[in-house]
């Protein structure tokens, strides 16, 4: 899968390269249904913008690390995970970005890091993201941190293009997040794919009405 696995001494140089976010991983044309739920009025402030974000993460944690970490144990498995996550991701707005940025992954691994990945149906994120970080020697832990750290910096990065916070509250936010985001870790990497889970309704249905507001800034 991997042409040159990294050296154990850059492994730490890797992880701080995916999580940059001039890494073009795709998640920067996204809001993760944060802009329809700002347009609805649901976010008026840096309080709740907090709560939308927590729930969010605690979202991710349930029904998107599982995908991740299904690969990461079992690489072989990426076409069938992949078909799991398509029939999974019923929110067409979701689907749809979740396509996008797994193949905008898909298509990096190769032309930045030389790693070959198995072509998919549909090339999920979550799937793709797992046998990226297996391929690249990261450990099961720092693959699920890695997983939700981009949910989390993708979300803030949406509020302060979106206007809803400026950037030293939105750094804020994500420090007062760290001890939330590590509890996560930790619950989520015991998960499964039969684990898989929707505890934030609300979040895909503002989500899924994203492709009718009359102006918008993200693809979703």
């Amino acid at each position: 899968m991997s042409v040159a696995a990294p050296t154990v001494e850059a492994l730490p140089g890797l992880v701080w390269q995916l999580a940059d976010s001039a890494f073009p991983g795709g998640g920067f044309a996204h809001s993760l249904g944060l802009e329809a739920a700002w347009q609805h009025g649901e976010i008026r402030n840096e309080v709740e913008l907090a709560g939308y974000l927590e729930i969010s993460l605690r979202q991710a944690a349930c029904s998107s690390v599982p995908f991740v970490t299904a690969v990461y144990d079992d690489p072989t498995s990426l076409p069938d995970v992949d078909r799991r996550a398509d029939i999974w991701l019923i929110n067409p707005v979701a689907n749809r970005a979740s396509r996008l940025q797994g193949r905008a992954l898909h298509s990096s691994a190769w032309r930045i890091f030389r790693v070959s990945l198995e072509n998919t149906p549909f090339r999920h994120l979550s799937p793709v993201l797992g046998a990226l970080l297996k391929s690249m020697s990261f450990s099961r832990l720092d693959s699920v941190r890695l997983s939700l750290f981009l949910h989390l910096r993708g979300l803030l990065s949406a509020a302060v293009r979106l206007g809803i916070v400026g950037p030293l509250e939105a750094q804020s936010i994500q420090f007062d997040r760290q001890r939330l985001l590590e509890d996560l870790v930790v619950t989520s990497g015991q998960l499964s794919l039969n684990d898989v889970s929707q505890m934030a309704p609300l979040h895909d249905i503002w989500q899924a009405n994203h492709d009718r507001l009359t102006s918008r800034l993200f693809q979703s």
